[in-house]
């Protein structure tokens, strides 16, 4: 029993990454996965101006922040990506392509993935014209026509970005209305380049070798246009990385976790934090905090059950 830990945290975006700072101060013998890269989707993020003491910064210089506080703690980051998790009975597993760690807890960190369009040519386009971050690949279209679709807050601050950077950005929006924070909406109805396209899909996505033009089809009246850009930027949401613990924690319909305040999922001495379990609002802030709640509620699942 003495190679079992306290802790295993799986994914090192804010969640994962608050988890590991508030474990470090509590003296836990624990340790994070992180298959790629350390931050999560926020390094993808181009601006962020609501996170409490930081009036603007980037997400990728907010996840850079994140680690190196990490870092003064003396917290290691193992890139592994982990194939396997195991639950069930007082000893958790976790299996990487590096080996196999036994913990009395874990902290599900995962996070959420960018959701598919589903359009025709989507797939075939994919880094070929089609991104899921503008932010990543804005700079390749500089002076270009490019297309946003979506209309939540990545989708705007998607066409903010691009605007400052493309000849002409296009936003599609299947509502004719967006759902995007207010204060967004208020910059993007104030930018020329932009122009909303209401009510509409983008029903294939069609190139050559690389995207040249978009269907667009009106879901109200039925009309079709074509037009013609270079690239194409899907914003349409996304899914939780749940899938290695489907089947074994509660979950609903979507694959989202469902915790309680705690952030405990159905399974004793398994907490989920951040994008992947069920809540109202996913934000870094929110992120960061269910961090430090499971945590806390881990180290007194390991008290009461030491």
């Amino acid at each position: 029993m003495e190679n079992v830990l306290d802790l295993i945290i799986v994914g090192a975006g804010p969640a994962g990454i608050a988890a590991a700072i508030y474990a470090s101060r509590a003296k836990l013998s624990f340790v994070i996965l992180e298959k790629a890269f350390t931050g999560g989707q926020i390094v993808n993020t181009y601006e962020i101006e609501n996170y409490p003491g930081i009036k603007a910064t980037s997400g990728f210089e907010l996840s850079n922040m994140f680690r190196e506080h990490a870092e003064t703690l003396d917290v290691e980051f193992l890139s592994e990506e982990v194939s396997e998790i195991i639950t069930d009975g007082p000893i958790k597993k976790v299996i990487t392509n590096d080996g196999t760690y036994e913990a009395r807890t874990i902290i599900l960190a995962t996070g959420a993935s960018w959701k598919k369009l589903g359009a025709k040519g989507e797939d075939k386009f994919s880094g070929m014209g089609v991104s899921y971050c503008a932010t990543c690949d804005g700079a390749f279209y500089r002076d270009k026509v490019t297309a946003v679709v979506g209309g939540g807050d990545v989708a705007v601050e998607d066409a903010i970005y691009l605007s400052r950077l493309c000849k002409k950005v296009y936003l599609i929006h299947r509502r004719d209305e967006l759902r995007a924070v207010k204060v967004l909406q208020e910059h993007l109805f104030k930018i020329e380049n932009i122009e909303i396209i209401w009510d509409s899909e983008v029903a294939e996505i069609i190139g050559d070798q690389m995207v040249e033009k978009i269907h667009v089809k009106n879901r109200l009246t039925d009309e079709e246009q074509m037009i013609e850009v270079s690239g194409v930027f899907i914003a349409v949401g996304s899914d939780p990385n749940s899938g290695l613990v489907l089947d074994q924690v509660e979950t609903d319909l979507k694959g989202w976790i469902k915790t309680n305040e705690d952030c405990a999922t159905s399974v004793p001495g398994v907490f989920a934090a951040g994008d992947l379990r069920v809540k109202s609002l996913r934000q870094v802030i929110t992120a960061a905090s269910d961090g430090a709640i499971s945590v806390y509620a881990a180290e007194r699942y390991l008290v009461t059950n030491s």
